[in-house]
């Protein structure tokens, strides 16, 4: 998995959303062998030569330029994520884009991890590369899981690999998707990252619900969305999240959530005019996920550390 293949793959299947008849294009009967647009198809309603489209979608047009890009986005009906995201992926080395400097130690700095420290109320976690949980808060621990004890703190192997995360989230497939999108636009950020590209052709090898979600190629905004939980101890939550690019490492994001009661849930556990208030300083638990019902101490124990 590379730049050329995420491209390929990208435009291909952006070219299947879309039938001539969507896009003005006479159809002249007959089996189809692809779904979707022809290249030359696209090509025509970009403007460009086949050829050069061609070029481009196998990822061996190094020198297109940002117009061109632009036509074919307006051709694909790309939206406004989706044609960043081509941008990325086809202009890599392009002057506009923000070097990044050497990679650090994967840690957070002295002040993200002071305002994590300063949100009492409020649960929170920083992603670095490859959504690997650098630092959380004492809420994110109570409502989520305690990261301490886990030996992967990698947010994308607890989603897809861990039972447990699939209980206590019901809105699973929304997070699942998240996850996708936020390993989607570290790539399209550094579409070369052999350790990234590798991670995810490992996951996508290993998870078929992983692998489906990949490859289907769909751009979403990882930035804000919403999860209903079904809390063990407070019943049904909602946590509404915003993600934050940290401006001292574009490559770390500080995840903050809003927790707030779920009188939609399936099981009436905190009532609507009860005010929310954390739980005890353990995270979560599950029954029957192991002697201490706690997700943290069920994940050690299911990797064998224990």
């Amino acid at each position: 998995m590379n730049r050329r293949t995420e491209l390929r793959a990208f435009l291909r299947s952006r070219r299947a959303r879309l039938s001539p008849a969507e896009v003005g294009l006479p159809s002249f009967g007959g089996v189809r062998r692809v779904p979707g647009l022809r290249r030359e198809e696209l090509a025509q309603l970009a403007g460009v030569g086949v050829d050069y489209y061609v070029r481009l979608e196998q990822g061996r047009n190094h020198k297109v330029s940002a117009a061109v890009l632009d036509a074919v986005a307006r051709a694909l009906r790309l939206d406004e994520l989706e044609r960043v995201h081509l941008h990325n992926l086809a202009r890599p080395d392009r002057p506009d884009r923000r070097q990044p400097r050497q990679p650090v130690a994967d840690r957070v700095s002295e002040g993200s991890q002071w305002l994590l420290d300063n949100m009492p109320d409020t649960a929170a976690f920083v992603l670095g590369r490859r959504t690997q949980v650098l630092a959380w808060n004492r809420p994110a621990a109570k409502i989520f899981l305690d990261f301490g004890p886990v030996p992967e703190r990698n947010l994308a192997l607890l989603v897809y690999r861990q039972p447990a995360i699939r209980q206590l989230v019901l809105d699973w497939p929304v997070m699942a998707r998240h996850v996708v999108a936020w390993l989607r636009l570290e790539v399209g950020r550094h579409p070369e990252g052999e350790e990234t590209n590798a991670f995810i052709a490992e996951l996508a090898a290993a998870d078929p619900d992983f692998r489906r979600l990949w490859n289907e190629q769909n751009v979403v905004d990882p930035m804000h969305g919403s999860y209903r939980l079904q809390h063990p101890l407070l019943g049904a939550l909602t946590s509404t999240f915003r993600t934050l690019l940290l401006p001292e490492d574009p490559d770390q994001m500080l995840i903050v959530y809003a927790i707030e009661p779920d009188v939609s849930g399936p099981e009436p556990g905190v009532a609507a005019d009860v005010s929310w208030s954390p739980p005890p300083d353990h995270g979560p638990v599950l029954p029957g996920c192991c002697p201490d019902h706690d997700i943290a101490a069920f994940i050690v124990k299911g990797s064998g550390l224990t």
